[in-house]
């Protein structure tokens, strides 16, 4: 994210009972559990994995997605996925309303976010994003080549790149406008006739007699207060990933077309996905 989106409506605050505490403890160590062992195993695997198939990973991306499917299961939150994520060599593009989006997208397909540099000397998030093949990007135009070759490698070699063009996370209610500069490196002469890029549709709905934003992380709030939250609840919602069908990059004349087109389609299924749910 290079920028934060805010709202003119402050955000729900933090109610830590006793009972929510004993639930923080509980999920919180599950969670960490589940997360860092399975690091743990996917680092050992991919010894292995790396030097026979270098770029290619036929095995730990399975690891990452067996994980954060579990993740929704300590969380006690349901997870629903709707569509048919492509095959074919290509980029999926979704919307943004938090860190729960990263288990939402992995656990629905295995893919690889794109994500800005700093991310990576994040400490613990950091370490997860190296190992699970995060392609790390600076927005600046001056590496813009060197990130079209980057990009061009891995989705060649048939990696699903992903990554949020509204540029940060909201409330959860809204779909920001789309930014278009990374889009430019799908026209790519290598890349354009090749591959595709699948718009994807990301709602949370709140637990029962919550807050309709509970889910959603923005502003200047804090990602520890926002764990903590999470893991609280007594009662969890559910989260749902749609899957629209892809768009050949070689149908549209330039970046702004094909990034108003994947808005629209996130768009539109995000506001089917909340009002089927009211």
């Amino acid at each position: 994210m290079t920028t934060t989106w805010d709202s003119d409506q402050p955000p729900p605050n933090l109610r830590l009972t006793l009972a929510g505490t004993l639930r923080v403890v509980l999920r919180g160590t599950l969670l960490a559990l589940l997360v860092f062992g399975g690091l743990l195993i996917l680092l050992l695997l991919r010894l292995i994995e790396r030097p026979i198939f270098g770029l290619h990973r036929p095995v730990t991306p399975f690891i990452t997605q067996t994980v954060c499917r579990a993740a929704f299961w300590v969380l006690g939150m349901r997870f629903f996925r709707q569509g048919i994520p492509m095959e074919r060599r290509g980029a999926v593009v979704a919307n943004h309303t938090s860190w729960l989006d990263i288990f939402a997208l992995n656990a629905a397909k295995r893919i690889y976010f794109v994500s800005k540099s700093e991310v990576a000397g994040w400490p613990g998030i950091g370490w997860l994003a190296r190992a699970t093949g995060t392609v790390f990007i600076r927005r600046d135009r001056a590496e813009a080549r060197s990130q079209t070759e980057v990009f061009r490698t891995r989705l060649m070699a048939g990696h699903k790149l992903l990554f949020f063009p509204e540029g940060t996370s909201t409330d959860g209610l809204q779909v920001l406008p789309f930014k278009t500069t990374l889009f430019e490196a799908f026209f790519d002469p290598e890349l354009r006739e090749e591959i595709a890029v699948q718009p994807v549709s990301v709602i949370y709905h709140a637990p029962q007699g919550e807050d309709a934003r509970f889910y959603g992380w923005w502003g200047d709030m804090s990602f520890g207060v926002h764990l903590l939250t999470t893991l609280a609840a007594q009662k969890q919602g559910a989260v749902e990933v749609i899957y629209h069908p892809a768009l050949p990059v070689a149908d549209f004349a330039g970046r702004k077309a094909l990034a108003q087109a994947c808005e629209a389609a996130v768009r539109a299924g995000h506001s089917i996905g909340q009002t089927s749910h009211q």
